[in-house]
């Protein structure tokens, strides 16, 4: 098996003091929400061209959840979500507004800026340099064939800038030496310079200032942080060592695939593999807490029907994304395009599941890192023959450190998406009280 290790010196090199002192800062910004539950991060992970969402002819969805709020059923595209039903919360009536409605590229758009036309700061960005400040790397956006054909502009998700998108990393081993470096061997406990150990001061003279606005019970807590924080200072200037826990040797799976293949629809599934892992992988590491992973581009030309080993796979038989999510008026399995679509969500939802499970199965805090995230599902537009705007296919996974009730169907008439955001950045202990072009509020119900 091919891998990728660790170079630990350049790792604690990026996460440097800075990065020890950092999470004491949330305690100097009273904007910032002071809650019990706080999410520790939020991944986003987009898939293009819709969903079988209701037909032109009246047919129901085949991708949203019915029943009520915590009685509910998963159709059949959502079976690989069943394990984690009560991981997940799932949504009805939520919408991107009229604006471009119909259009793969509006939808991209206003997918995670909440803004017609895509003219404002998406909501990973707006995360990335608030609750994320915090990280060695604020934003993580890996990509799997989201460059092909020189992708641009509206073809990718994240913006961090009104009308100015950025390119996600393609390359899962360029991403991983990106995060962690390589060398050939091991290596010594890194060493944190000691010159940095005044940053610590610093950081210690705010705390303390802080503290003399406290009451008892809160300066209580605050001393056991400063009690931390001293001995990270005195090892600092005693030329003492900061290990790297869980961290020593990370590497990563790339075997599947060379730097010559990366945009080959036979080797997709293993280069998206590879990507979901390096994100766990980064932030069970501490490196990032905001991450998207995009999977192909809107009216994506992925040919499905040639993964292999998949449900999909049709030798002799090219069934692109784009080409199939165009399957007429009816849900029709005596047709190949609705059929391949069918077949073809219900692969990216296990993709999702995989995500998910990569997070629970990793302990943290008393439970798992699922249980402190916030982890969406998304994509630019929800029926993939009619391109509708409305009724978006977003899911919700994990608790959010305490700060969501999952395992629960919430139904609106009419809610615009940018609430979700507003919810999610409330969950991570920020104060936001309106995003895009959505009125002010969170998402009735999903917070609290």
């Amino acid at each position: 098996m091919k891998t990728n290790m660790l170079n630990r010196r350049r790792l604690v090199k990026g996460l440097g003091a800075a990065a020890i002192a950092l999470p004491f800062v949330n305690l100097l910004q009273p904007q910032r929400i002071q809650a019990a539950g706080v999410a520790k991060r939020v991944i986003f992970f987009y898939f293009p061209d819709g969903v079988p969402g209701p037909s032109q002819n009246g047919d129901p969805s085949k991708f949203h959840a019915t029943g009520s709020e915590t009685n509910f059923q998963l159709p059949e595209v959502l079976a690989p979500l069943v394990p984690f039903q009560n991981d997940c919360v799932f949504f009805r009536g939520l919408s991107m507004g009229s604006t471009d409605a119909g259009s793969h590229p509006g939808g991209a758009k206003k997918l995670l800026t909440a803004v017609d036309g895509g003219n404002g700061e998406s909501i990973d960005h707006y995360l990335a340099r608030t609750v994320g400040a915090s990280a060695p790397y604020r934003h993580l956006y890996l990509g799997a064939m989201a460059n092909q054909n020189n992708a641009s502009g509206d073809k990718h998700i994240s913006y961090p800038s009104a009308g100015q998108s950025i390119t996600p990393e393609d390359n899962p081993r360029r991403a991983f030496d990106n995060l962690f470096g390589s060398i050939a061997g091991g290596g010594t406990t890194p060493q944190v310079d000691a010159d940095k150990a005044t940053i610590i001061d610093n950081v210690i003279g705010d705390v303390e200032t802080l503290r003399t606005q406290l009451g008892a019970i809160e300066k209580s807590k605050l001393d056991l942080h400063l009690e931390s924080l001293r001995e990270v200072e005195k090892r600092i200037k005693g030329g003492g060592v900061i290990p790297v826990a869980t961290c020593d040797k990370p590497t990563l799976d790339t075997a599947a695939f060379t730097d010559g293949e990366l945009y080959r629809d036979d080797k997709f599934p293993s280069i998206l593999r590879s990507q979901i892992d390096l994100m766990v992988l980064a932030m069970a590491c501490g490196l990032t807490k905001v991450g998207v992973i995009q999977g192909s581009v809107h009216t994506s030309e992925l040919i499905m029907s040639r993964f292999p080993a998949t449900e999909l796979y049709t030798p002799n038989f090219d069934m692109r994304s784009h080409q199939a999510s165009h399957y007429g008026a009816s849900h029709d399995y005596g047709k190949a395009e609705f059929k391949a679509f069918v077949q073809q969500r219900t692969w990216w939802v296990g993709q999702f599941a995989y995500l998910l499970d990569e997070l629970k199965k990793r302990p943290e805090d008393g439970g798992t890192m699922l249980d402190n995230s916030i982890v969406v599902l998304c994509s630019e537009v929800c029926d993939g023959n009619t391109h509708l705007h409305d009724d978006m296919p977003f899911i919700l996974a994990g608790r959010g450190g305490g700060s969501i009730s999952t395992g629960r169907l919430l139904q609106y008439s009419y809610e615009r998406h940018g609430k979700l955001f507003v919810s999610i950045a409330n969950a991570m202990g920020d104060g936001l009280s309106s995003f895009g072009d959505s009125s002010s509020g969170a998402l009735p119900g999903l917070v609290g």
